[in-house]
C-alpha cells in the first residue's frame, strides 16, 4: 500500500508459513541453480587483458565482467577478467560475509579457479553458502564472456588422494571451536599428545561468530571490574531461573564452580583479552554483573585461541571430518576420519573428546518450532558428535533435545539466516533507544531479560519488534555491528533500501516520515516517543524502565527503525555426561574413553542459556575434560 511518505513494507512472517529450514534450503538451491544456469545479472566492462592458456581449452571474449551471487550474508560481487583462452584475474569487489568464517574462502577459491582454470573447485566447509555465492558469480561471468561453464565444471581442481594414514596419540579432540581448542591446549599443557580434528578449513567454531561475551563469575577479572560478592550459588540460582529449573544440577554446579578459574587461565595462559574498559554488563538475567566482552569480540578471542593451539604443539587436521568412533571391548579407542583431499585417517588414542558443537543446522534433531526460527549459527552445526556417539555399539544417551537458545535481536540478512545486533543494543539501552511493534507501540521494558523480551516479541505482528533510535543513538549503535559480523557496505545497502527489503533499516528525517516508510500510524509512533520522553521527565516508566536507563530523551532526527526478529544458533540438548564429562550410555554407565565438552553436552543450562553463558561453558568444559583425562 502507498502513503504520502512512500511504500509500506510488510515484514515476512518468520513462523508458520515458511520454515527457516526451507529458507535455508531455498538459499542453497538458489545458489546452486545460479551456478548451473548463469541467471544472475552480470554486466561486462570494456577493459580486456591477455592471459595464459586454459586447461579446459575454452574460448572467451576478452574483457572484465561483473557478476553478483548470493552468499550467507547477502550479495557477493566479483569482477572476472578473461583473455581469449584463460581466466586471468578474479577480484571480490564487495561482500557482506562474516569475516571470521568466509575470509579465507573468498581469497582461496578465486586463486584455485585461476590456477586450475576450473569451476570444479570444492566449496570450503564452514563457509558453504559464501563459497556457493562466490562460484555463482564467477560462473555467470564465464558464461557472459562466452565460455563453456559446463565444460569448466568438469575440469578437476585437484586429484583426490587414496592414501590411508594411521596415527596414534594420547587424546583425540574432535571439533575445533572454543571447547575443542580449550581441551587441546590444556591437554598439551598437562603433557598429553593431542590430535585435534576439525572438519572446516580453520579453527574457530561458534565462538568466532558469537557476540563475544562470556560469564566470568569468580574470576580475578570480575573482581578487578568491581564485583567481589558474586558466588557460584548465586550463579546456579540465576541459571536455574532462566532455564526453567531444568538445568542438570551437577553440571550447572560444575560450571559455576569452575568458570572463574577457567577465565583466568584463558586470559593468562591462552592470551585471550577481555574488554575491561567496557566493564561488566548490567543484565536482567543476572543478580550480579558477571558478563564481560572479549577485546575484539568473538573474532578477537578466537585469534588468541588459535595461536595458543599452535603454540601448544597439538597436531591439527583441518578440512578433516570425523565419521565414526572406533570401539573395542566396550571402550572408545579412536576415530575414523576423512580429509577433504580424500585421505582416510585411522586415529587411535586412550581418550576421545567430542567437542563437535550443536545441531542447529540439522533438521534431523530440530523441532518444528525451531525450524520456524531464523538461524544465525554455523552451517556445520549438524549434530555430528550426536550421530557418532549414539551409533549402534556406542549407544550414548541424550537429553533435552527439544530446546535451543533463542534471542529476540536478529536481523534477517538472507532467507532464513540472521545476524545479531546484541552488542549495539547493550550500548544504547542506557541512552534512549526503545522497542516498538509494527503498530508503532511500545510493549516491553527494553532492560528485561532476553527471554522476557522474546516472549513479548513472539506475540507481536509477524513476531517482530523494531529498535527506534534517534541519530545519536544510531551512531553509537552502529559502531558495534562489525563485532557481530555485519559488513559496513552491506549496512549502507540496507539503509539505501530504506525498509523495502529485509533486513529493515528504515529511516526518516521526522517521526512522521519514519512511520510512513513502514506504514505505521504517524500519530501512534509520535505518541510513543512523547510518552517515553515524559517518563524521563517524571523519572518513572509504565514498563519498569528506570534509573540509569531512563535519563536520556529521544532527541533529534533523522530517526531509525531496525528490525528485531527471533534468532537461534545454540541448541540446549545433547549428550548425557557425568561431572567428569564422561559420556554416558543408555544404561546410565560411563563409556570408557569417551568425553564431551561444549554445546554437544545436553542439559547444562536447561531450556535457555543466558547471555555470555555458552562461550563460558565451552571453555570451562573443554578445560575440565582435559583435566579429567590427565587424572586417569
Amino acid at each position: 500500500m502507498k502513503t504520502e511518505q512512500g511504500t509500506a513494507h510488510m515484514p515476512k512472517p518468520i513462523g508458520g508459513a515458511k520454515k527457516a529450514t526451507l529458507a535455508r534450503v531455498f538459499a542453497l538451491a538458489l545458489s546452486m541453480m545460479l551456478v548451473f544456469s548463469g541467471l544472475i545479472a552480470c554486466s561486462p566492462n570494456n577493459s580486456g587483458t591477455e592471459g595464459s592458456g586454459s586447461s579446459a581449452q575454452t574460448q572467451y571474449t576478452p574483457g572484465t565482467y561483473t557478476g553478483t551471487g548470493t552468499g550467507n550474508g547477502g550479495d557477493i560481487t566479483v569482477e572476472v577478467t578473461f583473455s581469449e583462452d584463460a581466466i586471468t584475474d578474479i577480484k571480490v569487489v564487495s561482500q557482506s560475509e562474516t569475516e571470521t568464517v568466509a575470509a579465507e574462502a573468498l581469497e582461496t577459491i578465486p586463486a584455485a579457479v585461476i590456477e586450475y582454470q576450473s569451476l570444479g573447485v570444492d566449496t570450503m566447509s564452514g563457509a558453504t553458502m559464501s563459497s556457493l555465492g562466490l562460484m555463482a558469480a564467477i560462473t555467470d561471468c564465464v558464461e557472459q564472456a562466452g565460455g563453456n561453464a559446463s565444460q569448466l565444471k568438469k575440469v578437476p581442481a585437484q586429484e583426490k588422494s587414496t592414501e590411508t594414514v594411521e596415527k596414534q596419540a594420547d587424546a583425540i579432540v574432535v571439533g575445533g571451536g572454543g571447547a575443542g581448542m580449550a581441551a587441546a591446549i590444556r591437554l598439551q599443557e598437562l603433557g598429553k599428545n593431542v590430535i585435534l580434528v576439525e572438519k572446516t578449513y580453520r579453527l574457530g567454531g561458534s565462538i568466532s561468530v558469537s557476540g563475544g561475551n562470556q560469564v566470568v563469575t569468580g574470576s580475578k577479572l570480575q573482581a578487578e571490574a568491581g564485583v567481589t560478592d558474586d558466588s557460584a550459588e548465586s550463579m546456579v540460582e540465576d541459571f536455574q531461573k532462566n532455564g526453567e529449573d531444568i538445568c542438570v544440577p551437577e553440571l550447572i554446579e560444575l560450571y559455576a564452580n569452575n568458570v572463574g578459574e577457567t577465565t583466568d587461565w584463558v586470559n593468562e595462559s591462552c592470551g585471550v583479552e577481555y574488554n575491561m574498559e567496557g566493564g561488566l554488563h548490567d543484565l536482567a538475567e543476572y543478580s550480579h554483573n558477571r558478563e564481560l566482552a572479549y577485546a575484539g569480540g568473538g573474532a578477537g578471542a578466537t585469534e588468541s585461541l588459535r595461536q595458543a593451539v599452535k603454540d601448544s604443539g597439538a597436531e591439527v587436521l583441518l578440512d578433516t571430518t570425523a565419521e565414526s568412533l572406533i570401539e573395542e571391548n566396550g571402550a572408545v579407542i579412536g576415530v575414523n576420519a576423512v580429509g577433504k583431499d580424500g585421505t582416510t585417517y585411522t586415529l587411535k588414542a586412550d581418550s576421545v573428546v567430542l567437542a563437535t558443537g550443536g545441531y542447529g543446522n540439522s533438521d534431523e534433531y530440530l523441532t518444528e518450532e525451531l525450524q520456524n526460527s531464523l538461524y544465525y549459527g554455523l552451517m556445520g552445526s549438524t549434530g555430528d558428535g550426536l550421530t557418532m556417539a549414539t551409533a549402534a555399539g556406542i549407544d550414548a544417551d541424550t537429553r533435552l533435545m527439544e530446546y535451543a537458545k533463542q534471542y529476540p535481536n536478529g536481523a534477517e540478512v538472507s532467507p532464513g539466516r540472521a545476524k545479531s545486533t546484541i552488542d549495539g543494543n547493550l550500548l544504547v539501552w542506557p541512552m534512549s533507544t526503545i522497542l516498538v511493534n509494527a503498530e508503532g507501540e511500545r510493549v516491553v521494558n527494553e532492560k528485561a531479560s532476553n527471554h522476557e523480551i522474546l516472549e513479548v516479541e513472539l506475540e507481536q505482528t509477524d513476531s517482530m519488534l523494531y529498535l527506534l533510535m534517534d541519530q545519536e543513538n544510531f551512531d553509537a549503535w552502529s559502531t558495534k555491528l562489525k563485532d557481530t559480523g555485519f559488513n559496513t557496505q552491506a549496512v549502507e545497502g540496507y539503509l539505501e533500501a530504506n525498509g523495502s527489503t529485509t533486513p529493515i533499516f528504515a529511516h526518516g528525517d521526522t517521526i512522521e516520515e519514519l512511520a510512513g516508510v513502514l506504514g505505521m500510524d504517524p500519530a501512534t509512533l509520535q505518541a510513543t516517543v512523547d510518552d517515553y520522553n515524559a517518563g524521563v521527565d517524571a523519572g518513572t516508566d509504565e514498563f519498569g524502565r528506570s534509573g540509569d536507563y531512563l535519563k536520556m530523551k529521544i532527541g533529534e532526527g533523522p530517526y531509525y527503525l531496525v528490525e528485531q526478529k527471533p534468532r537461534y544458533a545454540t541448541t540446549m540438548g545433547g549428550l548425557v555426561v557425568n561431572d567428569s564429562l564422561q559420556v554416558m550410555n543408555k544404561s546410565g554407565e560411563p563409556i570408557k574413553g569417551l568425553y564431551a565438552s561444549g554445546e554437544v553436552v545436553g542439559g547444562v543450562m536447561g531450556s535457555n542459556s543466558p547471555s555470555g553463558a555458552n562461550n563460558g561453558w565451552a571453555l570451562t568444559s573443554g578445560k575440565l575434560a582435559a583435566e579429567a583425562i590427565a587424572e586417569q
